[in-house]
């Protein structure tokens, strides 16, 4: 059986004469002694010539510490591959190794005088099982180790895939080897010009205890956050969101997203368990994108005037439309967070067209000429003014015009719009005459109190809003404060 241990073996070489104290030796202390001391030990065993009289033992070190020693190197062996064989059970995966840190030197002694049990107990409890691995590197610090250099390019990928797809990887890989000169960017498209680490990324070889190496996906979470596991905080009587996040370094807001089940309104319950898991990255993903949008150019809205309009009158001289520009950026982006986004060129595809509004600002009388306008376009009379349903009609009803359209029945002062009870929608006209007009159950309202209205200018929409059988205008005309018959003063 070969060993696979360290193994020193000077032949015919007495190590009795060395002076043990407590049983313990320096493994490099034992070596140099040895080394210096070959020349007279060789020298020595020459003159004995009944090497028979000699028996060996095996003197066990791990790393620098003195176990002790046994008469047979083979138990040795069987406690090493029982242990790897252990290993081997629970790492299935794994290349494991539990002899690289024992050196096994054998002695000739004139007497055995090994210690095999009490040295094989020692060395079960401190021998260690170690697996071959791959160090994952930044800026030349190991921060995880992982099965092997398949494993150590895959979490590197999958932490590129955190926030771009594979797709978008091997596009820019192909480019990059190509070395050619990019084509220009296609309109309305995106391309990634560079996906880069925020530190050095390097890997070697290493051997570490199997419990150390972790998966792929356990190492992405390393580097995204620093930590492998969170920490939790159990809330307690009179906690509150600004108290636990001031206590643990944070603001309300990260800590709130830090758990998304919560937000700033949330009750806390004692016994509650809060992430309060501050995030430290090792390295953050930098992607550099390049992007051509078309986009509208807003137009300017042109207001003129025209005297011979009355003034609250408009019109629309041209509806104005909205032009095009191709606009390229360069977007940077942050662990999938955009950080920047740069202009760099901007061509018109399209000038925009001005909308131009033309409004009159010709002033009319306030004062009413005394003659009523009908008030709408057509129609007929519905209801007359008098006894109706066991009260009295104020005003006159028309109904089915040729179009909804209110309209002043002659020049004045609008000195009320809005909800009057079972009137609806209401608009009450002062002619400053003596006169004075309401327009009643409107479906919409136009005008604005303190606005002169003209005779005949649109003032809203006929409807059957507040206590109204169906659509139509309820019309009044008041003659210093009394009601008359409209139908006496309607031309």
């Amino acid at each position: 059986m070969s060993s696979k241990w360290n193994k020193i073996d000077f032949k015919q070489l007495n190590l009795s004469l060395f002076n043990r104290q407590n049983g313990k030796f320096k493994k490099a202390a034992v070596l140099a002694f040895l080394i210096s001391s070959l020349t007279f030990n060789l020298g020595f065993a020459k003159e004995i010539e009944d090497k028979d009289a000699f028996e060996k033992i095996y003197h066990v070190y791990v790393a620098n510490s003195y176990i002790g020693s046994v008469s047979d190197e083979t138990v040795i062996q069987q406690l090493v591959e029982q242990k790897e064989q252990e290993a081997r059970i629970q790492y299935k995966e794994l290349f494991v190794d539990a002899s690289s840190n024992i050196t096994v030197i054998p002695e000739q002694v004139f007497k055995v005088e090994a210690k095999d049990s009490e040295t094989l107990e020692k060395l079960q409890e401190v021998i260690e099982v170690e697996a071959q691995a791959y160090a994952l590197q930044v800026n030349g610090t190991p921060v995880a180790y992982l099965k092997d250099q398949n494993d150590y390019e895959d979490a590197i990928n999958l932490l590129k895939l955190q926030y771009v797809s594979q797709e978008e990887i091997d596009e820019l890989n192909t480019r990059q080897v190509a070395i050619a000169e990019l084509p220009p960017l296609q309109k309305d498209a995106t391309r990634i010009l560079e996906i880069a680490l925020s530190a050095d990324i390097t890997g070697s070889e290493a051997s570490v205890l199997p419990s150390s190496i972790v998966t792929v996906e356990e190492a992405v979470q390393l580097l995204q956050t620093g930590s492998l596991e969170q920490q939790l905080y159990t809330v307690k009587a009179g906690d509150v969101l600004g108290s636990i996040a001031h206590a643990h370094g944070l603001k309300t807001a990260e800590l709130v997203a830090l758990n998304p089940s919560i937000n700033e309104d949330s009750v806390l319950n004692i016994g509650q368990q809060i992430n309060v898991t501050v995030h430290k990255p090792y390295v953050s993903v930098n992607v550099v994108y390049e992007k051509k949008n078309t986009e509208n150019i807003d137009y300017a809205k042109i207001t003129e005037e025209d005297d011979t309009m009355l003034k609250g009158e408009k019109v629309v001289k041209q509806e104005g439309a909205s032009g095009k520009k191709e606009v390229s950026y360069l977007i940077t982006e942050e662990n999938g967070i955009r950080v920047e986004r740069a202009q760099t060129s901007e061509t018109i595809l399209q000038e925009p067209e001005n909308r131009v509004v033309v409004i009159g600002t010709k002033v009319i009388p306030s004062r009413g000429t005394g003659t009523f306008a009908w008030p709408t376009n057509g129609g007929y009379i519905s209801s007359d003014m008098g006894a109706r349903w066991g009260s009295y009609h104020r005003g006159i009803d028309i109904a089915r015009p040729s179009n909804y359209a209110i309209k002043a029945s002659d020049n004045g002062v609008v000195t009320f719009t809005g909800w009057d009870g079972t009137y609806g929608n209401k608009i009450v006209v002062n002619h400053n005459n003596g006169y004075e007009t309401i327009y009643a159950h409107l479906s919409k309202i136009s005008v604005s109190v303190g606005q002169v209205v003209a005779q005949g200018s649109s003032m809203g929409i006929m409807g059957s809003t507040g206590r109204s059988t169906g659509i139509h205008l309820h019309f009044e005309v008041h003659k210093n404060g009394s009601y008359v018959n409209p139908l006496s003063y309607l031309k």
